[in-house]
Parts: C-alpha cells; sequence; structure tokens
C-alpha cells in the first residue's frame, strides 16, 4: 500500500493507496458542459501521470515542433504543458489534510481545474501540494505534484490484484457516465488503429465494432474495398486472424492481454473492449410502431439505436501523441478533427 505525504512537514495526505495503471478517462475531456462525471479513479487507488500536466504553459508557436516533439507532442496544439510530469492522481474522496488555497479556485467553465496551478495546500505547514479537479466535462480527481508530494510504499501489503481471471471493480454498464468512459476508451484506441492501418480502408466484425467504429472510419479513411482488418482478441473470444487487433489493456497493471495474435496489437480500455464484446439481441419494436421492424432490419445498426462512439477529443488528443501523426495522410485525418478547446 502507499500514502502521500507532503515533502516538507511528512505529514500525510491521503489513505493508504494501492497504484493502478492511469485510465484514459483520467486525462480526458467528454461532451460539451456536461454534469455528473464521476471520479476518475475508484476509491482506494492511485495512478501516476507519465505526462505533463498543468503551468507553465507555452503556445506551439514559442515551443516549436522540434521542442514540441521533445516532449512528446507532434501536431499542433493550442498550449503545450512544461508542467512536471508524474502528477499523482487518485479520488477526491482518498485525500486528508489538505486546504484550499485562497484565490487559486480559477477553472475554464462550471469548477476548477488546476490549470493556473495549485489550487490546494498542506493543512500542515501550508505549502502548495496540487491541484482538485472537478470542472465540467472532466472526471474528478486530485493531482499532487511530484514536486510538493511523495509516495511511502510498503510493497506487497494490499496491492491490488492483477490477475486476468478476476476483475479488480465491478461498474454499472449503463447511463451517462459509463457511456464516457466507453467513448473515450473508444476514441483512445481508434488513434492507434488508424496510426496501424497505414491510410488504408478496415474491414470490420460485424455487430458493434462497426456501430461504433464504422462511421468514424468511413468519414476518416478512403471508401471500400478494404484492403487490411481489424479483430478483437481477449478473454473468451478465439485468436483473431486479422490486421490490427484490439485488445483490452489489464486495469490494474496496463498490461495488453496476453495473446498469441500476429497482427498489430492496440490497447482498448476494459470497459470499451466489454462493451464491444457484449452479446446484445436484436432492438424489438414497439407492438404498434407497425413500420419499425422493417426500417430496423434495414438499418447498419441493428443493436442500439445511438451506440457509443469515440470521443473526438480523446481521438485528437491520442493522435497528436503519436509520431505517425506527421505523416501527411495522418495529419490530414488530425487536422479533420480539429475543434474550438484544444490544450494537451
Amino acid at each position: 500500500m502507499t500514502r502521500c505525504v507532503c515533502v516538507r512537514c511528512g505529514a500525510g495526505l491521503s489513505v493508504p493507496l494501492a497504484r493502478v495503471a492511469l485510465p484514459p478517462h483520467a486525462r480526458a475531456a467528454w461532451g460539451n458542459g456536461a454534469h455528473g462525471l464521476p471520479v476518475a479513479m475508484a476509491a482506494g487507488t492511485y495512478a501516476v501521470d507519465p505526462l505533463s500536466s498543468g503551468p507553465p504553459w507555452r503556445t506551439w508557436r514559442e515551443a516549436g515542433a522540434e521542442e514540441a516533439a521533445r516532449r512528446g507532442v507532434y501536431a499542433p496544439v493550442e498550449a503545450l504543458s512544461y508542467g512536471s510530469p508524474g502528477h499523482l492522481v487518485l479520488a477526491p474522496g482518498d485525500v486528508r489534510g489538505t486546504a484550499f488555497l485562497p484565490g487559486r479556485h480559477g477553472g475554464s467553465c462550471c469548477g476548477i481545474d488546476g490549470s493556473r496551478g495549485p489550487n490546494l495546500a498542506c493543512a500542515a505547514c501550508g505549502l502548495p501540494v496540487g491541484a482538485r479537479v472537478d470542472d465540467c466535462a472532466v472526471w474528478q480527481a486530485v493531482r499532487f505534484a511530484p514536486e510538493a508530494v511523495r509516495s511511502v510504499t510498503t510493497p506487497g501489503v494490499g496491492d491490488a490484484p492483477t490477475e486476468w481471471d478476476r476483475p479488480l471493480f465491478t461498474r454499472e454498464e449503463n447511463g451517462l457516465a459509463w457511456r464516457a468512459r466507453v467513448e473515450v476508451g473508444l476514441g483512445d484506441a481508434l488513434a492507434h488503429v488508424l496510426a496501424a492501418s497505414g491510410g488504408a480502408p478496415l474491414a470490420l466484425p460485424p455487430g458493434p465494432v462497426t456501430d461504433s467504429l464504422g462511421p468514424v472510419l468511413a468519414a476518416l479513411l478512403p471508401a471500400p474495398p478494404p484492403t487490411r482488418t481489424l479483430a478483437l482478441a481477449g478473454p473468451g473470444l478465439p485468436v483473431p486472424d486479422a490486421d490490427i487487433v484490439l485488445a483490452p489493456s489489464h486495469e490494474v497493471t496496463g498490461e495488453l492481454w496476453p495473446t498469441t495474435a500476429t497482427g498489430t496489437l492496440v490497447p482498448l480500455d476494459e470497459p470499451a473492449w466489454r462493451y464491444l464484446v457484449r452479446p446484445r439481441p436484436p432492438l424489438r419494436a414497439p407492438a404498434r410502431a407497425r413500420f419499425l421492424p422493417e426500417a430496423l432490419e434495414r438499418s447498419p445498426r441493428s443493436y442500439e439505436f445511438f451506440p457509443p462512439e469515440p470521443c473526438r477529443f480523446t481521438l485528437r488528443t491520442a493522435l497528436t501523441r503519436l509520431p505517425a501523426v506527421r505523416e501527411p495522410w495522418l495529419r490530414s485525418v488530425h487536422e479533420k478533427l480539429r475543434g474550438p478547446w484544444e490544450t494537451y
């Protein structure tokens, strides 16, 4: 187990925590003004964000393409973070011994986001230690700065289980929060799928994969006929024979499901993977709506009226972090996804 402590006075700043992999939604924004998104991390867990976050910021013009590439950003963004990498990310309810800093409650819309620096201090000594994030369209979290907070670990005591044969968390697979996480996971994976495709059209398996990924891929890749294939791998599925293979990543270790598939492996957040492989009966029309059965029979989306779609913000952010985005065809895809808000 791990506890977070203040580097200045040694005061405890968290309950005992088990380290897990950083989930894609912990750095994501979803929707436009979406309220009610839950905490990013399950209670009793924390993750380390390997990427820079927070101020100081520099524009793409100020940093330049070469400097941005050295920091792992390969396509233009509005603002480039020069903050420290290695922030500790945990649920607000697991934090202890902190207080809000007066005048540091800035955010981007309906809450606080930490984009202007720490808004939390150690209650014992006053050292700024990190930021509470609870703005709209983002998952709630506390991000402790690595220069102000250190982790003290007791190896082997209360560690999170790492086996694939039992789930770590039980999450309700419906509702807004579940849909948001699935769409973020799909967006993150789709960036790697696009890079692996080489710009060639893809043949998709029928069902939820086609329902969720098909429309986006059709808009971003050349028209059929497909020259490459995509398939799913994971628990209970046969070993796929495909050019690109979507495999679940473990929620604790972040490791991919072990498979002997020879195609390019693409990690997929576990909830998104569970959505794509979960069997569903075809939609049934209400008894009075006699015209619906025939319409549904012709519809390519035969399982849901509005299936989850890859999060556009996450897709573009993930592309920005891939060196392949410097290739002209993928850069044009990146530009198609350009939106008004893009701070990474």
